[in-house]
């Protein structure tokens, strides 16, 4: 590796705040910006091709033909590719167009979208979409993964300087619970809330209060600002080690097992609760071979249900 570290990066399907989370370095980006030289950038530089780099951002899904080809030119041209962001690591909600077929995406996007004046299908030189979304590695190899939508200020800066010093990142298996300050103590709460329903009590853990958090069952990419002010964790940074590596373990089961044991709600009340809203609970990680593939996994089936028993109620 020459001394001098040149970083290309590159935008797939995704939504830039990955791109943006750099400037969230604040003063520590000069001590990036002295260390590296940054050669492509979407949102900072006008370069189209791919100049040899040290080391390759790639953020996004590959979710159609363009993507891909980046992808690929990316690997080409870099050392170190840098899986960069839960779109890339994981698919992100990007993932969740593998419901539907691209014919039916199209369908609802371009021809019965009640906000398209056109009733046209997109032109043939928009880049088609693939069959299915996958996250990056599905197309090249990757060297280091850092999810986290985006991931925050503080791994960047230790991904990027680990590499200018040529030393392995120190990352850790940590879940977002172990930021969070809140407590989990066990309560008489008997009934699932949503998260719009009442204040969350700002000491204690939202599983024992009822509210569907997805903390525990999440990697420490984000230093858990959601907790923190009120919010539940909504999954972003992609699962725990645990669940991505062990075929029978599963976010659903999970949560339900934790939050059972802390309140009276029944195990299979909260199951049933979080596959129905299964394209929420699953929307990071759904793209992923290591979720989408699990035999756990059965989101086609979720919906079913939920529009089965929708349309039960409706007929009522």
């Amino acid at each position: 590796m020459s001394n001098e570290v040149t970083i290309n990066t590159e935008w797939l399907s995704d939504c830039s705040g990955c791109h943006i989370a750099i400037v969230d370095l604040h003063e520590k980006i000069l001590n990036v910006l002295q260390a590296v030289k940054i050669q492509r950038c979407p949102v900072l530089t006008d370069i189209k091709d791919y100049p040899h780099a040290t080391v390759g951002l790639v953020s996004g899904a590959i979710r159609n033909e363009h993507d891909r080809h980046a992808a690929i030119e990316m690997r080409k041209s870099c050392d170190i590719v840098i899986a960069w962001g839960s779109c890339a690591v994981f698919g992100g909600p990007a993932g969740a167009g593998n419901i539907h077929t691209p014919a039916e995406i199209g369908k609802a996007v371009y021809l019965e979208n009640k906000t398209t004046i056109s009733a046209h299908p997109p032109s043939k030189e928009i880049s088609p979409l693939e069959s299915v979304v996958k996250p990056i590695d599905a197309v090249i190899d990757v060297d280091l993964y850092l999810p986290g939508c985006p991931p925050h200020p503080a791994f960047i800066f230790e991904a990027l300087t680990s590499l200018v010093e040529g030393r392995a990142p120190e990352v850790n298996k940590r879940t977002v619970c172990a930021k969070c300050k809140r407590k989990m103590e066990k309560t008489d709460v008997d009934a699932i809330k949503s998260n719009s329903e009442g204040i969350p009590n700002n000491e204690q853990c939202f599983l024992s209060q009822g509210y569907t958090c997805m903390g525990s069952v999440t990697m420490d990419r984000c230093l858990a600002p959601c907790p923190a002010n009120g919010v539940p964790c909504t999954g972003c940074a992609g699962a725990t080690m645990q669940i991505l590596t062990e075929p029978n373990r599963d976010i659903r089961t999970e949560i339900a097992d934790r939050m059972s044991r802390l309140t009276k709600i029944d195990r299979n009340v909260i199951i049933d609760s979080l596959e129905k809203a299964s394209k929420s609970h699953y929307s990071y990680t759904m793209a992923t071979s290591m979720i989408g593939g699990k035999p756990t996994f059965h989101i086609q089936k979720w919906i079913e249900d939920e529009n089965a028993d929708y349309e039960a109620g409706e007929s009522l």
